[in-house]
Parts: structure tokens; sequence; C-alpha cells
């Protein structure tokens, strides 16, 4: 048996471990951020439960920090008085980012993590099964303990050889990006195997797992070994280490292998992760701003290497340099050795310890602006700026090219890093709070709305296409996330004015003229984050059904959570939908229980294709009750 299937086998709890089928597994632990959060608890709260089902259960701040209004900390009040009263742990706003919080802190291996975050993949490294999923999700695998998902294929990495001085983990992901594209690991683990393992530390593996998001595979996860225990014993948690490997004979779904000692710097281009070419093709090309950090680059290693090739040099006049450490331990260790001030001294911007660029949350690119982050997103706009270009690159070529002025992977000759030891990080529990009272009163600020509910399903359903788009969509497309809206997380009706906002300006006055209707989208729709905001604000606004070529694993559930059809038409067919005729969807009933195919007619020529739909039992019953929500009002939180 492989790994991956080892940990689900241990913690299933409904349904076999075939792929394509559905499946409950126990949860060990659970994760949120600020962004989800909030509506997350709202949802927890409205399930009417005590104290959480789950080992730990933990609330991160830290992506919604700048404070220029009074939305952000209301937010925070509301998780940090909910988390209170259902036995949460808070982690409070300048700890860190919650993937990195987590590994450091609370990861297992062995165990189960499903957080609403689309990068809680993470903690693969640490040998978890640690899945993304939409803040609903989350909750209810709060309340009982559960979390249902279709079972995934397992594909096999095999890595080889060795790296070359100078290519990180970063590379290596990029490099499998290339080789697989956004949607090439969608309803699949990624296990990775081979001696070329060994050659990567522990948070080298936590920066492939994190952005094994990117391939849209249900979660990434290494073996556990000497890194692994290293790293725990660095973080004071050596107890906490468990062996977890593949049977010797495990068999996978799919291999690929992948020969570390070919791998060469290289950079995702705009707009896409998996737009990758070497940065020798790009070398001398001009920039305007680096970042270092996120979930996927701010780790210890990450941070040191980066001061280390800064020391004694002069960030380029024309760049600006902003880094954020992924949590306050790195933080302190990076001033207690002085790299902090070596990064300083060559002329960075030192962020709070949050996400802060990577989603919008400030430092948005000048115009037309070129800028290198380690972060693992680059869809257009997602920076803050609509017509900048986001080129995702490792640490080391952010701060090379940061002194340089352009994107260079040419370090002096000789040059070497200096291995980065475990030295035991500098813990500071001053950060997280883990007070239990039943009792405890839950603020609601002013701009914290109620989650919107859908409608149960009725046989036939008629509207108007009030969007067409194509393929790759985003989560980022549906419900923009910057500076200006996430302040707005908690309240879907102001959500809704800007939904698509960056595809069509007017989406929102014609979805609300129409009284709802359908979108049709192209391959991959949904791509990108967990953020169930992209389901929600179509809920709110009635669209009834949406038509995509293939939906994107995470926000294909959220849309059933929501009680919001997602229909498979095939490519031959997208082209039957218009946004000026009328269409009629008939036999919804039937076809939701027993898995039908779905006719759709267009009511101006009367001419009609067939819609493919395939829901396991317990999503049937989601979507004839109009959501989750109202699913375990009517029948109990563990139908």
């Amino acid at each position: 048996m492989n790994l991956a299937y080892k940990i689900l086998k241990a913690h299933l709890k409904e349904g076999e471990l075939v792929p394509g089928t559905s499946i409950a597994i126990e949860i060990d632990q659970t994760l949120t951020q600020d962004s989800t959060g909030t509506m997350a608890y709202l949802q927890l709260e409205a399930m009417d439960v005590g104290h959480v089902a789950v080992k730990k259960a933990v609330a991160y701040i830290d992506h919604n920090m700048l404070q220029t209004g009074f939305e952000n900390m209301d937010d925070h009040e509301f998780i940090r008085s909910v988390a209170k009263k259902h036995g949460i742990t808070f982690s409070k706003p300048g700890n860190g980012v919650c993937h990195q919080l987590q590994l450091e802190n609370f990861s297992k291996p062995g165990e189960t993590l499903v957080g609403s975050d689309s990068h809680t993949p993470t903690c693969g490294a640490m040998g978890m099964i640690a899945i993304g999923a939409g803040g609903l999700d989350v909750a209810v695998a709060m309340a009982t303990g559960k979390y249902y998902l279709s079972c995934p294929s397992v594909l096999q990495v095999n890595l080889v050889g060795k790296r070359n001085p100078l290519v990180s983990a970063k590379d290596v992901i990029l490099a499998i990006l290339q080789k697989l594209s956004v949607k090439g690991g969608v309803n699949k683990i990624v296990e990775y195997t081979g001696e070329g393992i060994k050659d990567l530390t522990l948070t080298d593996r936590a920066t492939i797992c994190n952005m094994g998001a990117e391939l849209g595979a249900t979660t990434s996860v290494f073996p556990t070994d000497e890194q692994t225990l290293a790293y725990l014993k660095q973080q004071g948690r050596e107890a906490d280490y468990k062996e977890m490997v593949p049977d010797v004979d495990a068999t996978y779904d799919e291999y690929l292998e992948i020969d570390l000692s070919t791998v060469v710097p290289m950079t995702a281009k705009p707009h896409s992760p998996d737009a990758v070419v070497p940065v020798s093709e790009l070398e001398g090309m001009h920039i305007n701003q680096v970042v270092i950090g996120s979930c996927t680059n701010s780790s210890l290693p990450d941070m040191l290497h980066a001061a280390q090739i800064l020391k004694g040099h002069k960030v380029a006049e024309h760049v600006s340099l902003v880094i954020a450490p992924g949590s306050s331990s790195i933080l302190a260790m990076l001033a207690s050795c002085g790299a902090l001030a070596d990064m300083v001294h060559a002329g960075a911007r030192i962020l709070e310890c949050g996400c802060g660029p990577c989603i919008g949350m400030g430092q948005a690119p000048l115009s037309k602006g070129i800028s290198l982050r380690t972060i693992n997103r680059n869809f257009k706009g997602r920076s803050g700026t609509n017509d900048a270009g986001v080129y995702l690159v490792s640490p080391e070529v952010a701060a090379l090219s940061a002194i340089k002025g352009y994107m260079s992977c040419e370090f002096d000759d000789g040059f070497t890093l200096d291995p980065v030891p475990y030295t035991p990080f500098v813990k500071n529990p001053n950060f997280f709070i883990s007070d239990y009272d039943p009792d405890n009163t839950v603020y609601m600020g002013p701009n914290i709305k109620p989650v919107p509910r859908g409608e149960k399903l009725t046989d036939t359903i008629t509207g108007r296409v009030t969007l067409k788009v194509g393929d790759n969509i985003s989560t980022d497309h549906i419900v923009p996330s910057d500076s200006k809206l996430l302040p707005f997380r908690s309240n879907v009706p102001h959500l809704a004015k800007f939904s698509f906002s960056k595809v069509d300006p007017e989406f929102y006055d014609r979805a609300v003229a129409y009284g709802g209707g359908f979108i049709v989208g192209g391959d991959n729709y949904g791509q990108g984050s967990s953020r169930e905001h992209a389901a929600l604000v179509p809920n709110y606004l009635k669209i009834k059904a949406i038509f995509a070529i293939s939906f994107a694993r995470i926000h294909r559930s959220n849309l059933i959570n929501n009680g919001i059809l997602p229909l498979v038409i095939d490519q031959s067919d997208y082209d039957f939908f218009n946004d000026q005729d009328s269409y009629r969807l008939d036999d919804l009933l039937d076809a939701v229980a027993n898995n039908k195919d779905i006719t759709v007619t267009n009511e101006n020529t009367n001419e009609s294709i067939t819609a493919h739909l395939s829901l396991s039992e317990r999503e049937k019953v989601m979507i004839q009750y109009g959501g989750l929500l109202n699913a375990i009002k009517e029948l109990g939180g563990d139908f």
C-alpha cells in the first residue's frame, strides 16, 4: 500500500478506497484563516455545537491584517470569541502565516488535517494527509470530526539524482508544474518517493507540497525520515515523530520521474503558475519590485538564504524589495542571528508576519510593473494591479535579482550558500490563546452578515446566461481578493457587487436584472483558492447552475454545498450557449436522484443538449435541500 492510502485507511469512516467513489475520513486537526474563517465560524455557530470534535483546531489571523477601518478587527474579535466558546486555539495577528505555523507547532506524521485554505497541503511535508476545503466543509469537520471527499487516485512522483547548487525546492515544483499543468493533479494525491527525497529538507518538502495546490491536487505527501525528525527536534517536538513510509511493493495509479540534477532555476510567467520557463530565458528583464515571503517561501532557510545573498549589497535603486518572514519565531531568530539587519542594511522593507502581498493585501506593483515574487499564484490582478506582470521565483533568484535590478540567476563564480543548521527554534507562546469557555459571548460587528441560504431544488429551472467565460477561471476572477474587498469577507451582499468585476463589470447588474440564471465556463472552472465566497456570492445572486467543461475540485464541492448545480458539458456544446436566449432544465428531481444526464433546452430555438451530473449520495441530499446548511437543519449534522 502506498503512504497516502495507508493514512486514509487508518482514518476511513465511510466508503472504500476506490478512486472516484465517495468516502469520509476522520479528521485529527483543522485550521482556518481570517479571510475564510469568519464565514466558517458563522456556519459552525449555525450548527449549534459545543466543543469541537477534533484533536486540534486552530483559528489563524494572517490574511486581513491591514486595518484601514473597523471591519477586519471586528472579524478578528468575532473569530477570537467563537474560538474561546468552542475550544479552538486562536493565533493572534502578527504570529505568522497559518501553514508555516501549523507546520512548526502542530503538524504530526500520520494524522489528517483539513483547512479552509487551498494551501493546507503544505503539512503533507510532515507525512500527513492535509487537504484544503471550503469553510463549510471545515466547519462540519470541526462539528463532527469527519470530512467527505471523492477518493483520489495516487500519482507517484519519483525523485532521483541531486540538485545542483543554487537550485531550490521552488524550482523543483515549478518544473513539475511545467510538465503537468494547473489541472494535472485534479482528484489525485501526489506522493513523493525516491532517493532524491534525502536531498530535500523538511521546509523544501513543504514548499513542494504547498504548490501542489497549483496542480489542482487533492493533496501531496512525503514519507518521514531523518529530515522530518531533525525538524521536529528543532521545534522541540521530537516526541511527535512517527515513521510513515509506503510499503516496499506499493502500487500507484500514475508515475512521473524527476531527475533533480536536470532542474535549473525556473520562473512562472504571467498569468499562470504553469507558464514555466527557465530563468535564463528572461535573464536581464527589467524589474520594479521583489517580494520574498508567503506560505510557499517564508521558512527560516528561505529567509537565511535571501539574507546571505543580500549581505553587503544594495538593492537596486529602482527596485522595491519587501520581505515577510513566515512566523514570529522566524522573525525573532532572524533578529537574534543578525540576518534581519543584513536585509535592512541592503535596503529591504520588512513586513509583518502574514500573507500580505500574496493575496493583494498591500504592496501592489506600479502600473504595468514587473514584480518577482516567491509566492504560489500569479493570476491576473491578484497583486492588486491589474496590468502588472507577476513572475514566480525562488528566494535565491528573488534576492539576486533585487540587487541587480533585473531578472537573473547568474551568481558570481564560486558563490555558494551556507547550509542552514537545524538550530532550535525560539518559541513564543504569547501569540497563541487556548482558553475554553462554553458560555463565552460571541462578538458580532456590524459588517458581519448572515450566511446566504439556497432554495430547495425544483423539477424545472429556467433562466438566461448571465456570463460566459473561458478556461481556467479562478476564484480570484469570481470574487476578487484585494485590500479593498478582503475586509468584507463576512458581508456577502457587499462582495456580490464586485463579483466578476475584473472579467465583466456589468455582471452584477445583469445577474440582478435576470433574477439569477446561469454561468457558462470552460475547462478547470474555479481553480485557485478554497474561498467559498466564489460559491456563496452566486448563491446570493440566485445562480442556479453553472455549466463548464470541467470544474476544480474544491470549487465544485463549494457549489454543491450551496445548492448550485455543477453541470459538465462537452467541449462541442460550449457554443450552444449565448447571452440572448433563455434556457430550460427539465426533470431535475429525477436526474439528481439517479445521476442522469440533464436535458438543456434553448427556449428560443428549441434546440437542446445534454449536461452531465455525477453526485455522491450525500451530495444529492445537499442539492435537493438547497445546500449543506439546509440539509443539516432538516436532517441533523451527520446525515
